[in-house]
């Protein structure tokens, strides 16, 4: 093992195995992605494995990207992208007839090992399965075990083999319950610069170079943008009308997607004009021409730390589920954006179910668009937490996967 590399107080391991002959038969690894962002962290893996054993072999669910990467997918990456109670209910049967296919085809290839790539909710279930039939697994992406009960980390520990984790303070939590558990730092980290440049972010997405950006990402999920779009749309409605040199670029991440804030903006603002452009895709050069930022939580929130820009985040799930999440005390965090969490304090404001009105999110955007905020100090928050983050994490994660099947 290579010595520990220390940053920011974290200590990452890089494990490079010694030199050996090839297995008599390609190596086998079954991958499920659950949704977007885990399409881009499965291809970075894929990439990383293959660097490792050329002649491997992939399969299972994925994206545009892990496709294009080489994994054959057995399902369309959409059938997984739900979320919530309520909604997961409602695609059960379809839910549970994937994942019936999808134990039975690993069980029949019998991989080198089995990567659930987040989707908690879906790999976890299919990992315990396929361990408890001596099939090695491993979870890439830990749930969020510091803000839902930590007592979920031996239960992770049950199913997966060994649980890749893409956050510093997360390894601790799992060391308690002892789970086997690396921090292997963030792909996104890694892949995006230091210093974003704006101008060719804003050239590429044929913006202005001057003047007023505001980016619109209102999920990557249809019920995200459902119940999202029609009040962002209005808040930038708002804002266009004080700044009438204002642009408002939305990048939609896919057709679905896009469909959805379309209906919305014909309901909520049918003469934005040019004043509103919508993209199909390039959320990060979007983010990385903006001004501000307004987007639900989640991973795009690291993104847009990472970008260095000033954002506003915001949510809304269905109030169903909002309920049942409040009544019985599920959530253990006073914050939900992933720059607030890493920092541990508000360095974007959130806006959190009724909370999240037009008013108030506009209300916050305007000192970020007027140039009202100190924007250096923010700058510098956001720069020593990508620093941390940063590690080669597709690297890192083929390296613990590579001394997961040289353990047996």
């Amino acid at each position: 093992m290579t010595p520990p590399v220390r940053r920011f107080g974290v200590v990452r391991y890089h494990q490079r195995m010694p030199e050996s002959a090839p297995p008599a038969t390609p190596r086998c690894f079954v991958l499920v992605a659950g949704e977007p962002s885990g399409d881009l962290l499965g291809a970075g893996l894929i990439h990383a494995l293959r660097a490792r054993f050329p002649d491997a072999r992939f399969a299972g669910i994925g994206g545009e990207q892990m496709i294009a990467a080489g994994l054959t997918s057995w399902h369309p990456l959409s059938r997984l992208s739900v979320m919530g109670l309520v909604e997961v209910l409602r695609h059960l049967p379809g839910l549970l007839a994937i994942r019936r296919d999808v134990i039975a085809r690993t069980r029949a290839l019998r991989p080198d090992a089995f990567i659930g790539i987040d989707a908690p909710d879906f790999n976890l279930g299919v990992e315990r399965r396929l361990k408890r039939a001596g099939i090695r697994t491993v979870h890439y992406v830990s749930p969020s075990v510091w803000a839902w009960r930590e007592s979920r980390a031996a239960k992770i520990g049950a199913s997966a083999d060994c649980v890749l984790c893409l956050f510093p303070m997360e390894p601790p939590i799992y060391a308690r319950h002892g789970v086997d558990a690396r921090f292997v730092g963030h792909p996104f980290a890694d892949a995006m610069a230091l210093d974003p440049d704006r101008g060719a972010a804003r050239t590429a997405l044929d913006l202005p170079p001057t003047g007023p950006v505001l980016a619109l990402l209102p999920g990557s999920r249809v019920g995200e943008i459902t119940r999202l779009a029609p009040d962002f749309l209005r808040a930038a409605q708002r804002l266009c009308t004080a700044h009438p040199a204002l642009r408002v670029v939305a990048p939609m991440a896919n057709a679905a997607c896009r469909a959805a804030f379309e209906h919305a903006q014909r309901q909520v603002w049918p003469d934005a004009g040019a004043a509103l452009t919508i993209r199909d895709g390039h959320a990060r050069e979007a983010m990385i021409a903006a001004d501000a930022v307004l987007l639900a939580s989640g991973t795009a929130t690291l993104e847009a730390m990472l970008a260095k820009r000033p954002m506003v985040v915001a949510y809304r799930i269905a109030a169903l589920t909002y309920r049942i999440v409040r009544l019985f005390g599920l959530l253990k965090v006073e914050r939900y954006a992933l720059p607030n969490i890493l920092a541990g304090r508000d360095l974007a404001p959130e806006f959190m179910q009724d909370d999240c009105t037009p008013a108030a999110l506009a209300a916050a955007l305007e000192p970020l668009l007027s140039g009202q905020c100190d924007d250096g100090a923010l700058q510098a928050q956001y720069r020593r937490l990508h620093l941390a983050l940063r590690g080669d994490a597709s690297a890192g994660a083929a390296d613990a996967i590579a001394g997961l099947l040289a353990a047996r």
